[in-house]
């Protein structure tokens, strides 16, 4: 099969097409033909060395496309059905096929209205993350002012729509230049401030009060500086570092005596851990999108064996929405 790997650990350069073997499924697990593959930062750190795979390693943590085989064990998915699936754990997207647990794989063909593969494939990572990190890390409750760093982003985009979707009483965001502020704001939001100075815009936007929520998936900094615009037993929900910042510490002592919580999420420890919500989150964040109550943005679409330009351009942050690599024929 056609893949792209990480050949050597570093820039998008180390991203070369080859030849693989195709994977055959396991107990539990089916594979896929892959048509789209979405591009996420996580894939990125790989491709840096985060976490010391084999190299070479083919990445890719979310996919669409059909059914292609089905392992000993596997009941509810048959050949030839279309899904989408998230493929964290093992990764391998960036290939025309893919193995991928069972449990992390979503049927489309029993949605009340078909979904299209591009966006399919561009849903899993940010639309579940989006709903679990509000309904279930922030404990959300209808009302609640939400604050997300990154509003633009493919995540962010997502938060700001699903925390509309819940009933938040205010959806704010922070973006790092101005062209992205309109798109934000198409995107759920009901303001947006640039992020040099977002902490006094916060603080008069809410009255005072502060917001219940933050979303941080920058890091550094923004940390701490999150913390100053919570309200009394909000919570700051830390879920990624693409910033490149490094690492900040907070007292306990503080958190006591604000009465504020710091809470983290990570889509692989729940996949690992807690498959069950995911799919639960997948069926609905799915109903939802076949609904068109939520919109998948897609900011451009590659061939597969434009991946490095796909690295290029969220490390560059000139994309707004999801970047989708097309992999069929």
């Amino acid at each position: 099969m056609r893949a792209v790997a990480i050949k050597s650990f570093g820039g998008p350069e180390n991203l070369a097409a080859c030849q693989m073997p195709d994977p055959q499924p396991e107990v539990g697990e089916v594979t896929i033909d892959v048509e789209y593959a979405g591009v996420n930062y996580l894939e990125l750190m790989f491709r840096r060395g985060f976490v010391a795979v084999p190299l070479p390693f083919v990445p890719g943590i979310e996919v669409a496309g059909h059914i292609r085989a089905v392992g000993e064990g596997v009941t509810d998915l048959q050949v030839g059905q279309p899904v989408a699936a998230l493929t964290i754990v093992g990764q391998g997207g960036y290939a025309e096929v893919v193995r991928s647990p069972a449990a992390l794989t979503f049927a489309l063909d029993t949605l009340a209205r078909p979904v299209d593969l591009a966006a399919a494939a561009a849903f899993p990572c940010t639309m579940i993350t989006a709903y679990l990190v509000l309904s279930a890390a922030a404990r959300f409750t209808p009302g609640d002012a939400v604050l997300v760093h990154a509003a633009a982003g493919g995540l962010g985009s997502a938060l700001g729509q699903v925390a509309r979707r819940l009933g938040a009483g205010q959806v704010l965001g922070t973006v790092g230049s101005p062209d992205k502020i309109a798109y934000a704001q198409a995107h759920g939001y009901d303001r947006v401030f640039l992020r040099e100075h977002y902490r006094e815009a916060v603080i008069a936007a809410t009255g005072g009060a502060g917001v219940q929520i933050v979303v941080d998936p920058v890091g550094g900094n923004l940390r701490d500086e999150s913390l100053e615009v919570l309200s009394v037993l909000g919570q700051l929900i830390v879920l990624g570092n693409a910033g490149n910042g490094e690492d900040t510490f907070q007292s306990t002592n503080g958190l006591w005596l604000s009465s504020k919580g710091v809470q983290g999420f990570n889509l692989l420890a729940v996949c690992l851990q807690a498959p069950e919500k995911i799919k639960d989150a997948a069926r609905r964040v799915l109903e939802w999108i076949a609904r068109d109550e939520l919109h998948v943005p897609i900011s451009g679409v590659l061939p597969l064996e434009a991946a490095d330009e796909a690295h290029r351009r969220i490390e560059q942050r000139t994309t707004t929405g999801k970047l989708v690599l097309k992999i069929g024929r």
